[in-house]
Protein backbone atom coordinates (compact mmCIF):
# COMPACT_ATOMS: atom_id res chain seq x y z
CA UNK A 1 0.00 0.00 0.00
CA UNK A 2 2.38 3.19 -1.17
CA UNK A 3 1.29 6.38 -2.15
CA UNK A 4 0.73 8.33 -5.23
CA UNK A 5 4.33 9.44 -6.08
CA UNK A 6 2.48 12.53 -8.46
CA UNK A 7 0.81 13.64 -5.57
CA UNK A 8 3.75 14.83 -3.51
CA UNK A 9 2.40 17.26 -1.06
CA UNK A 10 0.15 14.90 0.14
CA UNK A 11 0.46 13.62 3.70
CA UNK A 12 2.44 10.53 3.46
CA UNK A 13 3.11 11.02 0.02
CA UNK A 14 6.71 8.98 -1.43
CA UNK A 15 8.79 11.10 -2.90
CA UNK A 16 12.30 11.11 -4.40
CA UNK A 17 14.88 13.16 -2.10
CA UNK A 18 18.59 12.82 -1.38
CA UNK A 19 19.69 12.00 2.08
CA UNK A 20 21.44 15.09 2.79
CA UNK A 21 18.26 17.19 2.06
CA UNK A 22 16.23 14.93 3.91
CA UNK A 23 18.30 14.52 6.99
CA UNK A 24 18.92 18.84 6.81
CA UNK A 25 15.08 19.21 6.37
CA UNK A 26 14.33 16.01 9.48
CA UNK A 27 16.98 18.27 11.57
CA UNK A 28 15.30 21.68 11.59
CA UNK A 29 12.21 19.94 12.51
CA UNK A 30 13.50 17.90 15.40
CA UNK A 31 15.66 21.51 16.47
CA UNK A 32 12.02 22.99 17.36
CA UNK A 33 11.22 19.42 19.29
CA UNK A 34 13.22 19.90 22.11
CA UNK A 35 11.83 22.76 24.11
CA UNK A 36 8.83 20.92 23.26
CA UNK A 37 10.09 17.34 24.43
CA UNK A 38 11.62 19.25 27.64
CA UNK A 39 8.32 19.90 28.81
CA UNK A 40 6.80 16.82 28.08
CA UNK A 41 8.91 13.82 28.54
CA UNK A 42 8.70 14.03 33.03
CA UNK A 43 11.85 15.25 33.85
CA UNK A 44 11.00 16.72 36.97
CA UNK A 45 11.05 12.64 38.45
CA UNK A 46 14.92 12.80 37.67
CA UNK A 47 15.37 15.25 39.89
CA UNK A 48 13.12 14.42 42.64
CA UNK A 49 14.10 10.89 42.99
CA UNK A 50 17.95 10.15 42.66
CA UNK A 51 16.96 6.31 41.43
CA UNK A 52 14.97 7.10 38.81
CA UNK A 53 15.21 6.02 35.15
CA UNK A 54 12.88 6.09 32.28
CA UNK A 55 10.19 3.87 32.13
CA UNK A 56 11.30 2.80 28.44
CA UNK A 57 15.24 2.14 29.93
CA UNK A 58 13.63 0.03 32.81
CA UNK A 59 11.78 -1.89 30.23
CA UNK A 60 14.95 -2.63 28.02
CA UNK A 61 16.94 -2.73 30.80
CA UNK A 62 14.79 -6.59 31.66
CA UNK A 63 14.79 -7.32 28.58
CA UNK A 64 18.33 -6.72 28.56
CA UNK A 65 19.41 -8.42 31.63
CA UNK A 66 19.65 -12.27 30.48
CA UNK A 67 22.78 -10.92 27.20
CA UNK A 68 24.66 -9.08 29.76
CA UNK A 69 27.49 -9.63 32.37
CA UNK A 70 25.92 -9.70 36.02
CA UNK A 71 22.66 -8.95 34.03
CA UNK A 72 23.45 -5.18 34.01
CA UNK A 73 24.97 -2.34 32.49
CA UNK A 74 26.86 -1.70 35.83
CA UNK A 75 30.70 -0.88 34.80
CA UNK A 76 29.88 -1.40 31.22
CA UNK A 77 30.87 1.31 27.92
CA UNK A 78 27.41 1.92 26.61
CA UNK A 79 26.82 3.78 23.31
CA UNK A 80 23.18 5.33 22.93
CA UNK A 81 22.76 5.91 19.81
CA UNK A 82 20.25 9.15 18.48
CA UNK A 83 19.45 9.80 22.38
CA UNK A 84 17.64 13.01 21.50
CA UNK A 85 17.40 15.23 24.80
CA UNK A 86 18.96 12.29 26.83
CA UNK A 87 16.64 11.08 29.09
CA UNK A 88 17.06 7.87 28.25
CA UNK A 89 21.02 8.06 28.12
CA UNK A 90 21.33 9.34 32.20
CA UNK A 91 18.77 6.88 32.98
CA UNK A 92 21.74 4.56 31.25
CA UNK A 93 24.25 6.77 33.53
CA UNK A 94 22.32 6.28 36.60
CA UNK A 95 22.33 2.27 36.03
CA UNK A 96 25.97 2.54 36.41
CA UNK A 97 26.78 2.47 32.68
CA UNK A 98 29.99 5.17 31.22
CA UNK A 99 27.46 6.27 28.80
CA UNK A 100 28.21 8.19 25.49
CA UNK A 101 25.00 9.53 23.98
CA UNK A 102 24.90 10.31 20.00
CA UNK A 103 22.19 12.91 18.02
CA UNK A 104 22.81 15.18 15.06
CA UNK A 105 20.68 18.00 16.69
CA UNK A 106 23.05 20.46 18.52
CA UNK A 107 20.00 21.66 20.37
CA UNK A 108 18.83 18.05 21.82
CA UNK A 109 22.30 17.43 23.07
CA UNK A 110 22.55 21.01 25.00
CA UNK A 111 19.42 19.96 26.63
CA UNK A 112 20.73 16.39 27.25
CA UNK A 113 24.15 17.98 28.38
CA UNK A 114 22.09 20.40 31.28
CA UNK A 115 20.09 17.90 32.42
CA UNK A 116 23.29 15.26 32.98
CA UNK A 117 24.78 18.09 34.33
CA UNK A 118 22.07 19.21 36.43
CA UNK A 119 21.65 15.60 37.72
CA UNK A 120 25.34 15.18 38.77
CA UNK A 121 26.40 12.32 36.09
CA UNK A 122 29.32 12.34 33.57
CA UNK A 123 28.13 11.80 29.86
CA UNK A 124 29.99 12.26 26.56
CA UNK A 125 28.00 13.58 24.21
CA UNK A 126 28.72 13.10 20.27
CA UNK A 127 26.95 15.86 17.56
CA UNK A 128 26.85 13.71 14.33
CA UNK A 129 24.60 11.71 12.54
CA UNK A 130 24.45 8.19 13.49
CA UNK A 131 25.03 6.87 9.49
CA UNK A 132 28.63 8.63 10.40
CA UNK A 133 28.99 7.54 14.16
CA UNK A 134 31.73 5.40 14.26
CA UNK A 135 34.19 8.31 12.25
CA UNK A 136 32.73 10.48 14.65
CA UNK A 137 32.66 8.38 18.11
CA UNK A 138 35.92 7.53 20.23
CA UNK A 139 36.69 3.92 21.45
CA UNK A 140 34.04 1.40 21.30
CA UNK A 141 31.73 -0.56 23.38
CA UNK A 142 30.34 -3.50 25.54
CA UNK A 143 26.57 -2.21 24.67
CA UNK A 144 25.21 0.06 21.76
CA UNK A 145 21.60 0.85 22.96
CA UNK A 146 19.19 2.54 20.61
CA UNK A 147 15.71 2.74 21.59
CA UNK A 148 11.99 3.82 20.26
CA UNK A 149 11.43 6.41 17.31
CA UNK A 150 15.29 5.54 15.24
CA UNK A 151 15.22 3.98 12.45
CA UNK A 152 12.60 5.22 10.51
CA UNK A 153 14.50 8.34 10.30
CA UNK A 154 17.33 6.91 7.96
CA UNK A 155 17.39 5.76 4.32
CA UNK A 156 20.24 3.01 4.60
CA UNK A 157 19.89 0.50 7.08
CA UNK A 158 23.79 -1.78 5.70
CA UNK A 159 25.28 1.81 6.51
CA UNK A 160 23.44 2.52 9.63
CA UNK A 161 24.29 -1.57 10.98
CA UNK A 162 28.03 -1.14 9.73
CA UNK A 163 28.38 1.68 12.32
CA UNK A 164 27.53 -0.55 15.04
CA UNK A 165 29.42 -3.61 14.34
CA UNK A 166 32.01 -0.78 14.48
CA UNK A 167 31.37 0.58 17.53
CA UNK A 168 31.19 -2.99 19.19
CA UNK A 169 34.08 -4.32 20.40
CA UNK A 170 34.53 -7.93 20.33
CA UNK A 171 31.86 -9.86 21.98
CA UNK A 172 29.71 -6.74 22.37
CA UNK A 173 25.90 -6.32 22.67
CA UNK A 174 23.54 -4.65 20.04
CA UNK A 175 19.71 -4.12 21.37
CA UNK A 176 17.39 -2.18 19.48
CA UNK A 177 13.50 -1.63 20.41
CA UNK A 178 11.31 0.24 18.09
CA UNK A 179 8.22 0.74 16.75
CA UNK A 180 7.29 -2.11 14.78
CA UNK A 181 7.24 -1.57 10.98
CA UNK A 182 3.44 -3.71 10.54
CA UNK A 183 2.52 -0.36 13.60
CA UNK A 184 3.75 2.08 11.03
CA UNK A 185 1.14 0.72 7.90
CA UNK A 186 -1.97 1.39 10.39
CA UNK A 187 -3.82 4.52 10.17
CA UNK A 188 -3.98 6.34 13.38
CA UNK A 189 -7.13 7.93 12.79
CA UNK A 190 -9.49 5.36 11.48
CA UNK A 191 -12.42 3.98 13.73
CA UNK A 192 -10.35 -0.05 13.43
CA UNK A 193 -7.45 -1.18 12.42
CA UNK A 194 -6.95 -0.51 8.93
CA UNK A 195 -3.83 -0.40 6.67
CA UNK A 196 -2.65 2.83 4.77
CA UNK A 197 0.75 2.79 4.02
CA UNK A 198 3.57 1.04 2.42
CA UNK A 199 5.20 -1.88 4.55
CA UNK A 200 8.15 -2.44 2.49
CA UNK A 201 11.12 -0.18 1.47
CA UNK A 202 11.12 0.89 -2.13
CA UNK A 203 14.17 3.19 -2.18
CA UNK A 204 11.70 6.58 -1.45
CA UNK A 205 10.96 8.53 1.05
CA UNK A 206 7.22 9.47 2.17
CA UNK A 207 6.91 12.94 2.86
CA UNK A 208 4.90 14.14 6.28
CA UNK A 209 3.42 17.18 7.67
CA UNK A 210 3.14 17.61 11.61
CA UNK A 211 2.17 20.50 13.38
CA UNK A 212 2.50 18.62 16.24
CA UNK A 213 5.35 16.16 17.91
CA UNK A 214 3.91 12.59 19.22
CA UNK A 215 4.10 14.26 22.93
CA UNK A 216 1.79 16.75 21.85
CA UNK A 217 1.98 20.35 22.97
CA UNK A 218 3.34 23.48 20.80
CA UNK A 219 2.81 23.55 17.23
CA UNK A 220 5.41 23.51 15.49
CA UNK A 221 6.26 25.89 12.19
CA UNK A 222 9.04 23.46 10.70
CA UNK A 223 5.90 20.79 9.89
CA UNK A 224 7.95 18.68 6.87
CA UNK A 225 9.70 15.53 7.85
CA UNK A 226 11.16 12.69 5.60
CA UNK A 227 10.57 8.89 6.94
CA UNK A 228 12.04 5.72 4.62
CA UNK A 229 9.85 2.76 6.06
CA UNK A 230 12.10 -0.76 6.63
CA UNK A 231 10.36 -4.09 6.66
CA UNK A 232 11.40 -6.12 9.84
CA UNK A 233 13.23 -8.48 7.48
CA UNK A 234 15.72 -5.54 6.22
CA UNK A 235 16.84 -4.78 10.20
CA UNK A 236 17.10 -8.23 10.62
CA UNK A 237 19.47 -8.38 7.28
CA UNK A 238 21.51 -5.44 7.81
CA UNK A 239 22.43 -7.00 11.33
CA UNK A 240 23.13 -9.97 9.87
CA UNK A 241 25.20 -8.29 7.23
CA UNK A 242 27.24 -6.18 9.37
CA UNK A 243 28.27 -9.58 10.92
CA UNK A 244 26.38 -9.67 14.31
CA UNK A 245 25.18 -12.82 15.24
CA UNK A 246 21.48 -12.57 15.97
CA UNK A 247 20.14 -13.70 19.77
CA UNK A 248 16.68 -12.79 20.11
CA UNK A 249 14.02 -10.87 18.08
CA UNK A 250 10.81 -10.35 20.39
CA UNK A 251 7.33 -8.30 18.74
CA UNK A 252 5.21 -7.40 21.55
CA UNK A 253 1.87 -5.04 21.71
CA UNK A 254 2.60 -3.09 23.90
CA UNK A 255 3.96 0.83 23.30
CA UNK A 256 5.74 3.66 24.81
CA UNK A 257 3.76 6.25 23.37
CA UNK A 258 0.56 7.25 22.36
CA UNK A 259 0.36 6.69 18.48
CA UNK A 260 -3.14 6.23 18.01
CA UNK A 261 -6.08 8.58 20.12
CA UNK A 262 -7.55 4.95 19.43
CA UNK A 263 -4.92 3.25 22.14
CA UNK A 264 -5.19 2.88 25.74
CA UNK A 265 -3.42 2.98 28.95
CA UNK A 266 -1.67 -0.29 30.02
CA UNK A 267 0.64 0.74 32.88
CA UNK A 268 4.32 2.08 33.57
CA UNK A 269 4.04 4.10 30.35
CA UNK A 270 2.65 1.67 27.58
CA UNK A 271 -0.22 2.30 25.28
CA UNK A 272 -2.27 -0.80 23.66
CA UNK A 273 -4.81 -0.88 21.06
CA UNK A 274 -8.45 -1.69 22.90
CA UNK A 275 -8.49 -5.56 24.28
CA UNK A 276 -9.86 -7.37 21.37
CA UNK A 277 -7.42 -5.43 18.91
CA UNK A 278 -3.89 -6.29 20.75
CA UNK A 279 -3.58 -9.95 19.00
CA UNK A 280 -3.82 -8.79 15.31
CA UNK A 281 -1.07 -5.92 15.11
CA UNK A 282 2.43 -5.86 16.97
CA UNK A 283 3.22 -2.53 18.38
CA UNK A 284 6.92 -2.91 18.88
CA UNK A 285 9.76 -5.73 17.78
CA UNK A 286 13.25 -5.71 19.74
CA UNK A 287 16.53 -7.14 18.19
CA UNK A 288 19.20 -8.38 20.42
CA UNK A 289 22.68 -9.36 18.40
CA UNK A 290 26.19 -9.85 19.17
CA UNK A 291 29.78 -8.69 17.86
CA UNK A 292 31.63 -12.13 17.77
CA UNK A 293 34.54 -12.65 19.94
Amino acid sequence: MGHDIENENSDGADVTIDWDAGRATNLVNWEERVPIHEGAYGIDPFRVDPMHVSSVVRSDLAALARFLPDGGVSGLDVCHLQCHIGTDTVSLARAGARVTGVDFSPAALASAAGLAEELGLEVTWVETDVLEARAAVRGDFDLVYTSIGTICWLDDLDRWAAQIAGLLRPGGTFYIRDSHPVLLTIDPDAAELVQRDRYFANGLAQQWFGEYTYAGGTKLTATRTYEWPHPLSEVVNALIGAGLELLRLDEDWRLPWKFSSRMVEVGDGDWAWPEGERDRSPATFTVVARKPA
